[in-house]
């Protein structure tokens, strides 16, 4: 890999363990996912070449690296290879196994196709994970994956009540609330209010001992239905044909959102891509949100997130964004 190949990239070299000296080195980057600036989105570990690497080494690395996700890119299985797989993936958090995640899906496919990675069809590339296959969008050098079926129902109120407390959130507030599972489970409270959002100083421990990942949005009602409308049948149409109409302006819909998931280790994640895309299918089916529109997440912790959000003709829902490499070399692992 040419570390000098995307501006801003750096070369490293990583050292785990007290294991022997004769581990191989592996080939490693850092990515920024869902922003096209460095160090303004939500940082992903990839080792490109986990083959022989098991369960425990994989939690070990991804403890040590702490971010929010750390991903390990192996061989298809053959069953997915016939089904049009690309490269298999294992997500981690500092915690644990995530079955799917949509930060890592896209930045694990950024760093694929840079380190030369061919699909199988020109434009589109195939993820196997735990969840199952996703599909990724190429448009330029943007990707944008499918959405995972999503599962969803109401919470027990009593469940909502105990995280509205952890989080120091009037109930009065909320607006609707959903459990949302598309592997990862969250759940997910729409509010009335920006300025509530973006001051919500959760109690984390609180969260934690709940053992709920909890997401919050609240979407701008500066926008008419009207408005929402003609936005959205254009938008839709325009990021069909490619996705890099939706260019974060003022022009379309913005979603804010923030995600807490000290459940697993992650006090406040940055940017979220399950979450979104759990979301996006939760609010468009209720007629809460347009059929496209940008989320803005990470305003919190100094991060500028921006999330492309559409659902083409046939009701699937697509997630996209930019994705930067920071740091590339090896690591020995």
């Amino acid at each position: 890999m040419d570390p000098g190949s995307e501006p801003g990239m750096t070369a490293v070299f990583v050292h785990i363990n007290e294991k022997p000296a004769t581990m191989p080195q592996r080939p490693f980057t850092q990515v920024d996912v869902f922003t096209d600036t460095p160090y303004l989105g939500n940082p992903l570990a990839v080792v490109l070449d986990g083959t022989g690497l098991d369960s425990d080494d994989m939690q070990h690395f991804a403890r040590w690296t702490n971010l929010s996700e750390t991903t390990f890119v192996l061989a298809p299985s053959l069953q997915a290879v016939e089904r049009g797989a690309d490269y298999r993936v294992r997500i981690f958090t500092p915690g644990g196994e995530l079955p799917f995640a949509g930060h890592p899906t896209l930045g694990t496919c950024h760093a694929w196709l840079q380190a030369g990675g061919v699909p199988q069809v020109p434009g589109q590339v195939v993820q196997e994970c735990a969840q199952g296959l996703i599909t990724i969008r190429q448009s330029g050098t943007r990707l944008a994956f499918a959405a995972p079926p999503l599962q969803r129902h109401l919470p027990d109120p009593a469940l909502v009540a105990q995280v509205a407390a952890a989080l120091v959130l009037d109930t009065r507030h909320i607006l609707a609330s959903q459990t949302l599972d598309n592997g990862p489970i969250w759940l997910g409270l729409l509010l009335d209010s920006a300025e509530v959002l973006l001051a919500l100083q959760p109690n984390h421990q609180r969260l934690k001992a709940l053992g709920q990942k909890v997401g919050l949005a609240h979407m701008d009602k500066g926008l008419t239905a009207t408005t929402l409308v003609a936005r959205s049948n254009r938008e839709a149409r325009a990021f069909g044909q490619r996705a890099g109409h939706l260019n974060g302006t003022a022009d379309a819909p913005a979603l804010s959102v923030r995600a807490f998931a000290a459940a697993t280790g992650v006090p406040e994640d940055p940017v979220t891509g399950s979450l979104n895309a759990s979301l996006a299918q939760w609010l468009i089916e209720e007629g809460l949100a347009p059929k496209s529109y940008i989320a803005t997440q990470g305003t919190c912790l100094g991060r500028h997130g921006q999330v492309l959000l559409n659902q083409d003709d046939s009701g699937q829902v697509w997630v996209g964004g930019n994705s930067v490499t920071c740091i590339a070399g090896f690591v020995t692992l």
